[in-house]
């Protein structure tokens, strides 16, 4: 009986405990409740904002980056796009598919990728038998592949292998002012708005700004099946656009100094080189290169010079610094062309100076001492006039400072100015370190009346169709006309005189003023000046013509391997043939556009006959097809006006020609190189070529079509 009553006891207590958690979860629901209907929340979370989020959605609207050209609309860096490779592993994917959308054949996927990518097979079955993987990527050999490469792998049909797409940065005319222009790469940012195109190095870097645009972006909202809802508000934020940007670069003379330039750097091999060609009354950069270059398209050789060389790097200048040295003691009436003075070397403490012959010429007139290079009149002119003055003419000429190129790491220079030894040899270019860019733009005060340009690189801006002209821009006025001119009067001696050390720099119908330079190279490990034929640093200066001077050209060669002749020679070699052509574009009145000319009908001629026709027409942008030793055909035809940018291409009796490079090409023009191949062309898009379903140097004869991808510029 005791123990029923404590059972029924012990029931009745689990059934009060039982009914209390049932109240208290009862309030905990209607408190729960409450809050949600009432207060719309949840965990302290917006319960309406996050449904709110699972139903909004926004998309990226990429701005394009702004198109670089040169001074006449020709398309120097332009936006494409180029893709990435990876590959599935996880049949997860292929449920809904009739087609396996993963890798099946591990081994045979791995042989056909490493016939396409620059990777081993062994190190692609590696990737591709990653563990608790579900898909992989190949590193930079599966990056940035071309719209040919990845058609190419494509046609493959290969299971599970898959591409994404992303923008990228076409330079269709590879070596090419390349450290001036640089390169802009895609960079993926802390947000999707802000990964974008991102300047690198040279104009891409310094006008980021300009170029780049601001991307925008599409917000709406969509069902559970992520399509857009039918009105529901769409908001729309538009991107806009980077500025194009018109250098002031000219394609047809920048394409034959590389090609001249690459000429004389391998035949002498040289450490460096520079050139840099100039108008010298609005201080516009017309051409300009250097040597190690590289690539702009395949980035081949970057590797080999990362320093753009005309504003990186300082050296010293040797004998052509004497231009502002003349031009400084003519303009405080210390150097008399008719005054005599003595050549012999100078003694000064323990140092010993003398010209490059090591005794000097006796006693000669000051004219005699210029034509010479006597570097005994260089200390006879600097003492004369003063160190301090001489110092403050250095620095006038804007040499010691940076010249406000708008290129990153440009460096000052700097000057050894403490002992009188010091002071003296910075007149004729030792002992002061500078740069190309310093040296052109001092240059300009002698070519232009006195009035100091600065470099320009920008022709103009265009933005929504408006143009913004780069005005040129003085920037001081170190000598007077007078002196400008009668300096040039004096530098032709260097040329024409009989003992002028620049006769090879004459050129036919052309006054020329012109200074030679041989610069000793100071070697930092060994803290002495290196000796030899092979160890110094050649130069030239050139105004031309020389009573209105219409360019300079300024060109350095350091510690030529190879030189077996004398280094005028070796410079002469760009020198004439580029000052030639840029002077007969000028005669036509139109040096800063792009012309047009008639193509020579070259078939049935040699492959050098018709090369050399085509280049004395002023055509230089020359492919020829093939291996062969006669020209069969060619396009554009012969008697044909094109603009001499265009390039020419010349099919050989070559039985086997490859595939030349479409890039750059418009639809008219692919499609009449594709005829000249036999081959039919399928067009994507519009605008210019930016990718083509066959590799460049893959066999004609086994593709009978090609699909080319163009994109507006």
């Amino acid at each position: 009986m005791k123990e029923s009553k404590k059972l029924q006891k012990n029931r009745r207590k689990s059934i009060m405990t039982t009914a209390l958690l049932a109240v208290l979860l009862l309030i905990i629901f209607i408190f729960r409740l409450t809050e949600i209907m009432v207060l719309g929340t949840s965990n302290n979370q917006d319960l309406s904002a996050r449904a709110q989020e699972l139903y909004d959605r926004s998309s990226i609207l990429s701005a394009q980056r702004g198109t670089i050209y040169d001074v006449g609309g020709n398309t120097l860096a332009m936006d494409a796009t180029s893709y990435s490779l990876y590959a599935v592993l996880t049949d997860q994917w292929s449920e809904e598919s009739d087609e396996p959308q993963y890798v099946v054949d591990k081994e045979k996927t791995a042989k056909t990728l490493s016939q396409y990518i620059d990777m081993p097979e062994a190190d692609i079955l590696k990737t591709l038998n990653s563990e608790d993987a579900a898909q992989v990527e190949f590193g930079t050999a599966g990056q940035n592949l071309t719209y040919a490469e990845m058609k190419a792998i494509d046609d493959q049909n290969l299971p599970g292998i898959m591409f994404t797409k992303s923008p990228t940065r076409l330079y269709p005319n590879g070596v090419f002012a390349s450290h001036l222009i640089g390169y802009a790469e895609y960079l993926e940012a802390g947000t999707a708005i802000d990964s974008r195109l991102t300047g690198q190095m040279g104009l891409e870097l310094s006008l980021d700004e300009v170029l780049k645009g601001t991307n925008g972006r599409k917000s709406y909202q969509s069902n559970s099946y992520n399509y857009e809802l039918s009105g529901t508000k769409e908001v729309l934020e538009e991107p806009v656009d980077g500025s194009d940007v018109y250098l002031t670069l000219d394609s047809r003379l920048q394409t034959y100094l590389e090609t001249l330039m690459t000429q004389v750097y391998e035949e002498y091999q040289p450490s460096t080189m520079t050139a840099m060609l100039v108008n010298p009354k609005t201080g516009a950069i017309v051409a300009a290169s250097q040597r190690p270059t590289f690539n702009l398209e395949t980035k081949d050789g970057i590797e080999d010079m990362w320093q753009n060389l005309l504003v990186e790097r300082a050296y010293e200048p040797g004998s052509t610094i004497k231009v502002l040295t003349v031009a400084a003691a003519i303009q405080e009436g210390v150097f008399d062309p008719n005054a005599f003075y003595d050549s012999s070397p100078v003694t000064m403490g323990d140092s010993t100076i003398a010209d490059y012959n090591g005794v000097g010429w006796g006693v000669i007139t000051e004219l005699e001492g210029l034509s010479q290079s006597s570097n005994t009149l260089m200390i006879h002119l600097v003492g004369e006039m003063g160190y301090d003055v001489w110092e403050k003419y250095i620095r006038e000429f804007g040499l010691l400072q940076e010249t406000g190129s708008g290129f990153a790491n440009e460096v000052a220079g700097s000057m050894n100015y403490e002992y009188e030894a010091d002071k003296i040899t910075t007149g004729f270019g030792q002992g002061i370190y500078v740069t190309p860019y310093q040296m052109v733009q001092a240059f300009t005060a002698i070519a232009n009346g006195g009035d100091m340009m600065k470099l320009q690189l920008v022709n103009r801006y265009e933005e929504d169709g408006q143009m913004t002209v780069v005005e040129p821009e003085t920037v001081s006025s170190p000598i007077s006309a007078e002196t400008a001119a009668k300096t040039l009067e004096y530098l032709q001696s260097v040329v024409y005189a009989d003992t002028g050390t620049g006769s090879a720099y004459a050129l036919d119908g052309y006054t020329v003023s012109a200074k030679t330079g041989t610069a000793e190279v100071f070697n930092q490990e060994t803290n002495t000046y290196e000796a030899g034929l092979t160890k110094y640093l050649y130069s030239v200066v050139g105004f031309v013509p020389s009573e209105d001077p219409q360019y300079i050209l300024y060109i350095t060669a350091e510690q030529p391997k190879n030189l077996t002749t004398t280094a005028s020679e070796m410079l002469t070699q760009m020198y004439t043939p580029l000052l030639t052509r840029a002077l007969e574009y000028n005669a036509l009145g139109n040096g800063e556009t792009a012309t047009t000319a008639t193509v020579p009908d070259v078939s049935g001629t040699s492959v050098s006959t018709a090369q050399q026709t085509l280049t004395d027409a002023s055509f230089v942008n020359l492919e020829v097809i093939g291996d062969g030793d006669t020209i069969l055909s060619q396009t554009p035809v012969g008697q044909e006006s094109v603009s001499i940018t265009q390039p020419i291409f010349l099919l050989t009796n070559d039985a086997n020609p490859t595939m030349p490079d479409f890039t750059g090409l418009n639809a008219t023009a692919s499609q009449a190189l594709a005829d000249l191949l036999g081959i039919e062309v399928k067009l994507e898009g519009e605008g210019l070529v930016v990718g083509q379903s066959i590799a460049v140097g893959e066999s004609i004869q086994s593709n009978k079509q090609i699909v080319l991808q163009l994109a507006e510029s």
